[in-house]
């Protein structure tokens, strides 16, 4: 098995194809990590939702997680992260093209809605179910992906330039290199 880390372009690819990952939010030092549906603009990531931990959690502390993975086999994989900010989009006039925005990439998806009001209804206690629409400002993204192959059969362009490699990627290299 080869690991190969993935560039931007790649890391996006997998972004615009997926529409399930797991959100990591942390208040008071205490971590969680929940499923949602989301969808993928290019810029950034779009989910819904009703008032619930999570929001609770991602109001109280914006700094957010995203991971998507992708199992084929046990040498055959791909992860991404996205390391980002939490900004909801209120029912507010001055948020409306944002809102219409989520909406329009969101919809793309069947059944978009789903999760968030479904959830309500395996719940004893009230539960919201005013709709939250919200965005992950993306900071930074990084992915890896497992072949079995030295080489990477990603479709785009895939070469990272000698002097960006990480230490792994020389390491990698090497043999090809002399």
């Amino acid at each position: 098995m080869f690991i190969h880390e993935m560039n931007e372009f790649q890391c996006q690819r997998v972004l615009e194809q997926a529409s399930v990952g797991r959100l990591a939010c942390a208040k008071d030092n205490q971590p969680y990590v929940v499923p949602i549906y989301f969808s993928f603009d290019g810029r950034y990531i779009y989910g819904f939702t009703t008032l619930g931990e999570k929001v609770e959690w991602m109001r109280a502390n914006p700094k957010v997680c995203l991971e998507i993975d992708e199992l084929n086999s046990h040498d055959r994989w791909t992860s991404v992260i996205v390391f980002g900010r939490y900004e909801e989009l209120p029912d507010d006039p001055k948020f409306d093209a944002d809102r219409v925005a989520a909406h329009e990439v969101l919809k793309k998806r069947a059944n978009w809605w789903e999760p968030a009001y479904i959830s309500t209804e395996l719940f004893d206690v009230p539960h919201s179910l005013t709709p939250i629409f919200y965005r992950i400002r993306i900071e930074r993204v990084t992915g890896r992906r497992a072949t079995k192959d030295r080489e990477d059969k990603f479709p785009g362009p895939v070469e990272t330039p000698k002097d960006k490699r990480t230490w792994f990627d020389k390491l990698l290299h090497r043999d090809s290199e002399h």
